[in-house]
């Protein structure tokens, strides 16, 4: 299964994809001119990935910051991501957020009661 490395930049995060180890890492800030352009290749992956997927998937979603548009993307990854909670293989969440923003804290509450997966919350001290 192929990988995907995109490295962040002040405006969009770092993008990372396995399908081996069953890792995708999503992280920094993500404020894009255009969150579908960018996020679309992860789309397309997740697509073949949860056909046959790893015997664990884990995704870590470590914003420090992400624009509405962005948000959707992210609501849309999550959404891909219950079939693989709904199978016979394990799937983890793991959603970080630093200690004193309880914004972020608030974001992972609400997808997890839109998609009815379970995120590991893990604050970050500053």
């Amino acid at each position: 299964m192929e990988k995907i490395l995109n490295e962040g930049s002040p405006k969009t995060p770092t993008i990372k994809v396995n399908g081996e180890s069953g890792v995708i890492e999503i992280s920094g800030r993500s404020n894009p001119e255009n969150s579908s352009e960018l996020y679309q290749p992860i789309m397309s992956w997740l697509e073949d990935y949860v056909a046959n997927p790893a015997p664990k998937t884990t995704l870590n979603i470590n914003l420090e910051h992400f624009n509405t548009s962005s948000s959707k993307c992210i609501l849309d990854i999550l959404k891909r991501c219950k079939r693989l909670d709904e199978g016979e293989k394990e799937f983890f969440v793991n959603w970080y957020y630093e200690d004193d923003d309880d914004e972020m804290l608030e974001t992972a509450e609400i997808y997890e009661g839109m998609t009815g997966l379970k995120f590991e919350k893990i604050p970050i001290p500053e």
